[in-house]
């Protein structure tokens, strides 16, 4: 099993709640970004830069989950295909996504998109809160302590 992060928008804290728990369990953790991003030093840890562009650091996460691993993202398409190829998805908030609700994600990410495309202002999702991190952190020692 290996965690797989949409490392462009994930949080600094998330991400660093993540470096602790790779290490702690040594689970392999491979950050996807079309830019650098920070890293400690690590043979458990690895940045994977892409080339910029329109879902290339999904696509490559896509491409390269196995059964079983987890993709953390807040991406709901990204969680839908993730899901599909027998991954786990949990979003920075410490929402686990599964085959059971990610119709319904999806569904409202869709129907959130039609609302903006027709001038609607719908907001975009509160600042991460710290209820929102121990959410994360729970859940994701949860998965890991499971998937031992």
């Amino acid at each position: 099993m290996k965690i797989w992060v949409d490392a462009d928008a994930c949080p600094v804290v998330i991400k660093e709640i993540l470096f602790k728990a790779a290490m702690r369990t040594q689970t392999m953790l491979t950050l996807v970004a079309n830019q650098s991003i920070a890293k400690p030093k690590s043979p458990l840890i690895k940045m994977m830069q892409v080339s910029s562009g329109f879902d290339v650091a999904d696509d490559e996460i896509v491409k390269l989950v196995e059964c079983g691993d987890l993709v953390i993202t807040s991406d709901i398409p990204l969680a839908a295909e993730v899901i599909e190829k027998g991954g786990h998805a949990l979003s920075p908030r410490g929402e686990l996504h599964t085959p059971d609700n990610i119709r319904a994600r999806l569904n409202m990410r869709d129907f959130l998109d039609t609302m903006r495309a027709s001038g609607e202002h719908t907001g975009g999702p509160p600042p991460l809160s710290q209820s929102d991190r121990q959410a994360f952190a729970n859940q994701l020692d949860r998965f890991l302590a499971q998937s031992k």
